[in-house]
């Protein structure tokens, strides 16, 4: 095959459809945890994290609900992934062996959202959210409220899932009225799926009794917590605020640098085709959320 400009638009034609259809099949499952809020700048305050309206009764005047200047900031990142192509393969007419690369690309690039949050997840227990605590903690503090605990060292059990769900559902806001969060996710790594089935899933627990825990919660097994076997996270994901926030600044998209007098095809006679976005996340409402080390001896 003839290396011209006409064969390596051609190939830039048929690369990019390869990677939106794959793009387009591949299906993340962050936004069952996250919400996705969409940036306009380098970076975006989320004041109103610090302030979840209530309706209340209407006597006198409104109470006007001001957001809490609490500054929590998400910063974007810039993002790549790139392959090379070698001349050698385009003259030989061996393009082909590239749909699976520029497939693996374009996963790669869906999927990334699902990596940045399960990582908050897992660091959870250490870096902060809106309120200066970490995300999961034992002294989260709502205006004149007594300290309320999201977090846990206790290992995935009936008793301590039961724990959890009782907690969250009696986290009350700084008026003291409770928020009536029902928490609808179980979160756990590969190696905590069986337990995790026979909690949400059994008719009968090991005593032979009636499962009260059946069908509490739906459950997500996320190949992300590999490694981090013993933690597991209780979520609570039907409100229109989700417990992690994904920012997107720009989409990925698919690009180019395939000119025949570029420096790299010159130096090492490669032509590469990527993909880039600017995006981050971070935390949300900690109340949406409970979060086990399951170190617990």
């Amino acid at each position: 095959m003839i290396v011209n400009q006409a064969t390596l638009q051609s190939i830039y034609r048929s690369f990019k459809t390869i990677f939106n259809k794959a793009f387009e099949n591949t299906q993340p499952v962050y936004p069952r945890i996250a919400t996705e809020v969409p940036s306009s700048t380098r970076e975006e305050e989320y004041k109103w994290l610090g302030k979840v309206p209530r309706m209340r009764e209407w006597i006198g005047d409104r109470v006007i609900q001001n957001l809490a200047a609490h500054g929590y900031t998400i910063k974007n990142r810039d993002w790549e992934a790139t392959v090379a192509v070698d001349r050698n393969d385009i003259e030989d007419d061996a393009i082909g062996v590239y749909t699976p690369l520029i497939q693996a690309l374009a996963q790669s690039a869906a999927l990334h959202p699902d990596e940045l949050v399960f990582e908050l997840l897992v660091n959870g227990f250490t870096q902060k959210c809106y309120d200066g605590q970490p995300f999961f903690a034992a002294e989260h503090v709502d205006g004149n409220q007594p300290p309320q605990s999201n977090v846990s060292t206790a290992k995935l059990s009936a008793a301590s899932y039961a724990a959890a769900r009782a907690a969250m559902m009696s986290f009350k806001d700084e008026h003291g009225r409770p928020l009536k969060i029902v928490p609808n996710l179980l979160v756990v790594a590969p190696a905590n799926e069986e337990t995790a089935r026979k909690i949400l899933m059994a008719e009968t627990d090991a005593t032979g009794a009636t499962n009260p825990w059946r069908g509490t919660a739906e459950l997500l097994v996320a190949p992300e917590l590999a490694g981090n076997d013993n933690m597991w996270f209780l979520l609570d994901v039907s409100k229109p605020i989700k417990p992690l926030i994904f920012q997107r600044r720009r989409a990925p998209q698919f690009v180019a640098k395939d000119q025949p007098d570029d420096e790299n095809v010159f130096m090492k006679k490669e032509f590469l085709y990527g993909v880039d976005s600017r995006d981050n996340a971070g935390y949300g409402l900690w109340q949406l959320a409970y979060g086990s080390t399951g170190t617990a001896a």
